[in-house]
Order: structure tokens, then C-alpha cells, then sequence
């Protein structure tokens, strides 16, 4: 993005505030920059429910943390790896053994 272009951009948020549109032209613009492969808005959240998760925070945590009334909504944005998803039940605290 040009300084032209981050002006304008400025100019719309301070009018408008931010829109769903001027986020998603601002990371296509960014991602060309990075030289990285393009992603979206809902990437991201995606990516902030799995790290919040993978860090161990308790899903009915990251739910409200993102806006979901339901926990089964936030389960569906878990885009972590079977062995990040494994390393959360070793976790578990089992009070007897056998």
C-alpha cells in the first residue's frame, strides 16, 4: 500500500470506522507486501482461538473472549495439529491409576 493509499485509508476510518471491507483490502494489500500466501480476517480469528488453546486457556474462556454464546462454535475454529490436540489430554489431572 502506498502512502496515498494508507491516507485514504485513514481517511475512511476516522469518517466511517473501521468496516469489514477496509479489513480485508488492507491484509490482501499486506499479505502481497509480506510475500506471503493471502489470508482473511476470519484466518486470523481462527488463529487467535487456536493459540489461545494451545496455550491452555479453558474453551469456555476463548468463547467469551471472541464472542461465541455457544462453545461449540468457538471447538469448530480449533486449527490446531492431532498432536497439539493430544498434548491437551496428557493434561489431565486422572486421580487414580488403572
Amino acid at each position: 500500500m502506498c502512502k496515498s493509499d494508507d491516507k485514504r485509508a485513514i481517511g475512511a476510518v476516522r469518517m466511517h470506522g473501521i468496516t469489514d471491507q477496509l479489513v480485508y483490502h488492507i491484509l490482501q494489500k499486506r499479505h502481497l507486501q509480506a510475500g506471503v500466501a493471502p489470508f482473511t480476517p476470519h484466518d486470523l480469528r481462527r488463529s487467535f482461538v487456536s493459540k489461545l488453546l494451545d496455550d491452555g486457556v479453558d474453551l469456555a474462556t476463548v468463547a467469551r473472549q471472541v464472542g461465541h454464546s455457544n462453545v461449540q462454535t468457538t471447538a469448530r475454529y480449533d486449527r490446531r495439529d492431532q498432536t497439539a490436540q493430544q498434548r491437551g489430554v496428557l493434561r489431565l489431572d486422572v486421580p487414580f491409576d488403572g
